[in-house]
């Protein structure tokens, strides 16, 4: 469904990534860990993940990460920014995407993000505090450094908040006096499971990443297809 948004903020993060809320013109239902395509043009639509639980009535977050090198992310947060200065809507699409969450299952969650992927999780996340879930809930991110982890601290006070939630940061490059786990996210996962059959898996990132994980984790760690979920899933 195409959507009219009027561009509520425009906001830098951190390593090139930004915070972007949108508000929509209409009623838009989603579900969390869906994404939206950004309207260029006629033919060029781009996908991002909605950041925002479906409990923030009227919001919509993006978590857009728009290096110099990555125009095609760039041009979006540019588009944004004029819209945002000359006070005019911007053009969505949505909602788009299998891999929500399943809240009705009781299976415990792993959640695996890479990057930007985070925007992913971070629905999920609030939707699963929202609506009360109470199963174990494992939360991994991965980037190259900190810096790349840009709710890093948010995340830390949310599982010490609650019981139920472990957040794991990994990095690539650890910064000096490093508590976190340093090197491959999906090692990190590897690490801290014998098994994944019990658990219902999410993960967001490049496609690469999320079709290393279906195999290895289905080969080496006994995961069930059909409990793991990823928007990449429907291409790769």
């Amino acid at each position: 469904m195409s959507i009219q948004c009027e561009v509520k903020s425009v906001e830098p993060l951190a390593c090139n990534t930004f915070r972007i809320l949108l508000t929509p013109l209409q009623a838009l239902d989603f579900k969390a860990g869906q994404y939206l395509l950004a309207v260029m043009g006629d033919k060029d639509k781009r996908p991002f993940s909605i950041a925002s639980s479906p409990c923030r009535q009227g919001e919509l977050e993006l978590h857009i990460g728009a290096a110099e090198h990555n125009a095609y992310a760039l041009e979006v947060v540019e588009t944004m920014k004029k819209a945002l200065t000359e006070q005019q809507p911007v053009t969505i699409e949505a909602a788009h995407g299998e891999a929500w969450l399943r809240h009705e299952s009781q299976r415990p969650l792993v959640m695996i993000a890479g990057g930007t992927g985070f925007s992913y999780i971070r629905s999920m996340v609030d939707n699963c505090i929202s609506r009360g879930l109470t199963q174990p809930i494992f939360i991994y991110w991965g980037g190259r450094d900190l810096c790349q982890l840009y709710a890093n601290d948010e995340m830390q006070a949310l599982a010490q908040q609650y019981a139920n939630i472990s957040y794991v940061p990994v990095v690539e490059t650890a910064p000096e006096g490093w508590q976190g786990k340093v090197g491959n996210v999906l090692d990190a996962v590897a690490e801290d499971f014998v098994s994944l059959s019990a658990y219902d898996i999410y993960v967001c990132g490049r496609f690469e990443m999320a079709g290393a994980a279906r195999e290895r984790f289905c080969t080496e760690k006994g995961a069930l297809r059909e409990h793991m979920f990823a928007d990449a899933f429907a291409f790769i």
